[in-house]
């Protein structure tokens, strides 16, 4: 279960909704045991310099090693750089779950959880 939190300054003109479909679809190419890739967008009114902080965070899994981290990185930076049509301070950050990180899902009785399945468009 990825997460992908993007902060930026709101001045940025950005469809974080696209931005958060191409990082998905990178991680699961990626890696086919990712799963859905849950994503939050904060824009900020309040910041100097207009910038975008794009945290990634994966659970720690033995073929997300060194070389597939940077083979991420490159391939998310790019994808989301796509979606930029004004300059600004780029940073993009992947990290991986400590020891004791809790990921699961919590289901209602008759609620339904949108999944990936669900989100496919024709």
């Amino acid at each position: 279960m990825p997460h992908v939190e993007i902060k930026y300054s709101d001045n940025l003109n950005i469809d974080t909704n696209k931005v958060f479909d191409a990082v998905e679809r990178i991680i699961n190419e990626k890696d086919m045991s990712a799963g859905e890739c849950k994503s939050r967008a904060y824009p900020c009114s309040q910041y100097k310099y207009s910038h975008m902080l794009v945290t990634v965070s994966l659970l720690t899994k033995p073929h997300r090693d060194k070389v597939f981290t940077q083979n991420l990185s490159v391939e998310i930076e790019k994808a989301i750089k796509v979606h930029l049509k004004q300059s600004l301070y780029f940073s993009l950050n992947i990290e991986y779950s400590l020891d004791y990180y809790t990921t699961n899902i919590h289901c209602i009785e008759g609620d339904k959880l949108l999944g990936m399945v669900d989100n496919v468009t024709s």
